[in-house]
């Protein structure tokens, strides 16, 4: 390749906000119910039928909007986007073309280089369509219209990113914006967060953009980075043989790494947008305006530095904590009633981490609640069960959310700190054990460990291991 080339990358990102109905009807937006049966005739598209506006849904826009630098635009009004495809009952969607809910913002993403501004165009919101389901046996496909109506926000970024690192920093950072106001989950795996990839490359120096592509079907971070570098190669290798690069949108699979056309990528002008009839402008008030501004919570960043300064939480651990809403929330619970930040921190970090990648899990994913996790550490540091027994329980408050205190008391699990029974039983594997009784004496400190050892597996794990260490010391003077 004799030619060096830059890539530029846009994103349009469809996120479904955690709205109980649908944007345009009273019919349930819960993932995973049988195929149509979250419907009605307004998401279906029957004749006759009217929307009528989800208020839940302009809030949720407008308050990523705020947290996103944008402007709220407020006079905001609906259009209609034409287009013919068996998901989109109506044969139109309705959307925001003219004068979307925000306008001009952007985010900060951390690269190698620095910090970097992403802008982002504007956000827009619209009603999603159904889902194709493509039977291969039957050789058919089946439409399921239950994520129909679906009310969406589309994040439309500018040409700002350079590489699938800059395009993965910059969704994580709106998949955290998003988490921590609580209006979406986020889940690409469900399809709550979904972002279609505009990539062109041109020479470097050269000012004018290549012809783009629009990539879809990227339901992870890392199919997203591996579709970006392989049509960045796709484009180079045509732009090498003296081809031409088609505007179109393609399909990704990222079992085969490959992507194949699906078709030619389409401009405003090609869906003959025109004003929602059915639907009266959006006039956002100052009122209200403030009312949304006063109810946004604090966000990662804000969180990132607070946790380091008022708990004095090491930067990793505060990025690990704040790296997920749900991490973050049981952080705060758990600390605010046993008062134990640096303990807190701790048993999030290893344990729940450990059981979460056992698990295949994700933060989202945690069930227990953050008081069982604060009665754990407070037995731990009152010396009531020892650390052996506290992973143990801890591992069932992770699985089924049990009470420590009920949990021990049921099961035994109380550290034995009678000195008279810890006596007897260390006197007793002291006498059993005179080689290692010899080699202690000898200056072999591990002695001392497995003495350690048999009397705690003599004691089911209950003795205190403090204990047992201070009595055979005096023991073996």
């Amino acid at each position: 390749m004799s030619k060096q080339y830059e890539t530029v990358i846009g994103l349009e990102v469809h996120v479904e906000l955690a709205t109980k109905t649908k944007i345009f009807c009273s019919c349930s937006t819960a993932f995973g119910g049988a195929p149509n049966t979250h419907t009605c005739p307004v998401c279906t598209g029957m004749p006759g039928s009217l929307p009528v506006l989800n208020k839940k849904v302009v809030e949720y826009a407008m308050a990523v909007g705020l947290a996103t630098n944008c402007t709220i635009t407020r006079h905001s009004k609906f259009d209609r986007k034409n287009y013919f495809y068996p998901d989109n009952p109506q044969n139109y969607q309705i959307s925001q073309l003219y004068a979307p809910i925000c306008r001009n913002g952007y985010v900060e993403i951390e690269t190698e280089t620095g910090v970097k501004k992403i802008g982002i165009h504007e956000i827009h919101m619209e009603e999603d369509a159904g889902k194709l389901i493509h039977d291969e046996w039957e050789d058919c496909s089946l439409v399921d219209y239950n994520r129909s109506g679906v009310p969406l926000i589309e994040i439309v970024s500018e040409p700002d990113m350079r590489s699938a690192e800059e395009v993965i920093a910059y969704l994580d950072k709106l998949r955290l914006i998003i988490q921590y106001l609580g209006a979406s989950d986020c889940k690409l795996q469900e399809g709550s967060m979904r972002a279609d990839v505009n990539l062109s490359v041109r020479e470097v120096g050269t000012e004018k953009f290549g012809t783009r592509t629009e990539m879809k079907n990227l339901n992870s971070f890392k199919a997203i980075g591996r579709a970006i570098e392989g049509e960045r190669q796709r484009q180079i290798e045509l732009l090498e043989e003296g081809k031409q690069v088609i505007q179109e949108t393609r399909r990704w699979d990222d079992n085969k790494e490959s992507s194949h056309a699906m078709r030619s990528k389409e401009d405003a002008q090609d869906y003959r947008y025109f004003p929602e009839p059915d639907l009266v402008p959006i006039d956002i008030s100052e009122e209200w305006l403030q009312e949304i501004k006063a109810r946004q919570p604090e966000l990662r960043t804000e969180k990132l530095k607070r946790y380091k300064e008022e708990f004095e939480i090491p930067d990793y651990d505060a990025r690990i904590l704040t790296g997920s809403k749900q991490m973050a929330d049981m952080f705060e619970a758990a600390t605010a009633i046993c008062k134990k930040p640096k303990k807190v921190s701790n048993w999030l970090m290893v344990e729940t981490m450990r059981l979460l990648k056992e698990a295949g899990q994700e933060p989202e994913d945690m069930k227990f609640s953050p008081e069982h996790l604060a009665k754990l550490i407070e037995l731990a540091d009152a010396g009531t069960i020892n650390s052996s027994v506290a992973k143990e329980v801890f591992e069932h408050i992770f699985h089924e959310d049990v009470d420590p205190e009920k949990y021990v008391e049921e099961k035994g699990l109380k550290t034995v700190n009678d000195e008279g029974a810890l006596r007897e039983t260390i006197e007793r594997i002291v006498a059993a054990n005179p080689q290692s009784v010899a080699d202690y004496k000898g200056g072999k400190e591990k002695a001392l460990g497995f003495l350690v050892g048999q009397t705690m597996k003599e004691m089911k794990g209950k003795a205190n291991p403090g204990k047992v260490n201070e009595i055979l010391k005096e023991l073996l003077k």
